[in-house]
């Protein structure tokens, strides 16, 4: 922002600049990836199809595991 309106500042006086005014810079964390698509483990049939509507109570369940950590 200081650059474009034309004000010369090195990295240092701006950390502490932000610093006085009690700023911090805020960092957007990289992407993760959780699935590991490649492996022989067994994996379970989708016995539903998309079908998620039942006709009465206790005919369907479900349940996303999105992400286990070790």
């Amino acid at each position: 922002m200081l650059k474009q309106q034309g004000v010369e500042a090195s990295q240092k006086t701006v950390a502490r600049m932000m610093k006085e005014l009690g700023l911090k810079s805020r960092t957007v964390k990289k992407f993760k990836a959780t699935t590991n698509s490649k492996h022989n483990l067994p994996v379970a049939d989708n016995v539903l199809n998309q079908q998620f509507t039942a006709k009465k109570p206790n005919q369907v369940w479900m349940a996303d595991i999105t992400y286990i950590d070790r």
